[in-house]
C-alpha cells in the first residue's frame, strides 16, 4: 500500500513538473513579438519594453522597403543611457543585457531620408530573469525546464529566420523585378533607335540619288 502511495506520488510531480514546463515554454514564446511598421521621412519611431536587470533580450531587424534599404536603429535604457546605435544598416540581430530595470526603447530613424518611407520587420525577444541557483532535488524538473527554454529558444529563432527569409525573398523579387523592366524599357528603346536609323539612311540614299539624277 505504501508503494502505491509513493508511485502516484512521484506520478503527480511528473505531471506538475511538466505543466510548468510548458507553462514556461507559453510564456517565453509570447515575449517573442515580431511587427512591420513604416517610419515616414524626417521621423523616429520608438517602441518600449518592460525589462528587468540582467535579463538577455536580442533585436532583430530587416528594412523591407524604401530608398536604399537603411535605416537607423537605437536602444535606449531607462536611464537615457544609449545601449546600442547604429546607422544606415539594412538589417541586423544584436543580443544585449538589461543594465537597469525599467522601460527599454528601441528606436528607428528615418530623419536622413528627404522624401522616402522605410518598411521594415523587427522583433524584440526577451529572455527569463536570471535567478540564484537554489539547490533542488528534482534534478527531473530541472533539466525539462532547461531543455524546454532550449527548444523555445530555438524554434523562436527559427521562425524568425523564416520571416527575415520571406522579407528578404520580397525584396529581391522587387528588385529582380525592377531589373527586367529597365532591360524590357532599354531593348524597347534601342529598336526603337534601330528603326529610325534604318528610316533615316533610306530616307538619305534617296534623297541623295534624287538628287544625282537631277544634275
Amino acid at each position: 500500500m505504501l508503494t502505491g502511495r509513493t508511485n502516484y506520488s512521484t506520478y503527480s510531480a511528473k505531471i506538475m513538473d511538466l505543466l510548468t514546463a510548458v507553462t514556461i515554454f507559453t510564456a517565453f514564446l509570447v515575449t517573442a513579438e515580431g511587427y512591420y511598421v513604416k517610419v515616414e521621412a524626417h521621423e523616429e519611431e520608438c517602441f518600449t519594453e518592460e525589462i528587468a536587470m540582467g535579463t538577455p533580450f536580442s533585436i532583430t531587424f530587416e528594412v523591407a522597403d524604401g530608398g536604399f534599404l537603411d535605416i537607423d536603429v537605437k536602444v535606449v535604457g531607462p536611464n537615457e543611457e544609449i545601449i546600442y546605435q547604429g546607422q544606415q544598416e539594412s538589417s541586423g540581430k544584436y543580443t544585449l543585457a538589461a543594465r537597469l530595470d525599467g522601460k527599454h526603447k528601441f528606436c528607428f530613424s528615418n530623419e536622413m531620408s528627404s522624401i522616402t518611407p522605410k518598411v521594415l520587420m523587427f522583433s524584440i525577444d526577451v529572455g527569463n530573469k536570471p535567478e540564484d541557483k537554489i539547490e533542488d532535488t528534482a534534478e527531473v524538473h530541472n533539466n525539462l525546464e532547461s531543455m524546454i527554454n532550449q527548444l523555445s529558444t530555438g524554434l523562436t529563432g527559427i521562425k524568425h529566420e523564416q520571416d527575415y527569409m520571406e522579407v528578404r525573398e520580397r525584396v529581391h523579387r522587387a528588385i529582380n523585378d525592377s531589373t527586367n523592366s529597365r532591360v524590357v524599357l532599354w531593348a524597347f528603346f534601342e529598336s526603337l533607335v534601330l528603326v529610325a536609323m534604318t528610316l533615316g539612311q533610306v530616307f538619305y540614299l534617296k534623297r541623295f540619288f534624287e538628287v544625282r539624277r537631277v544634275i
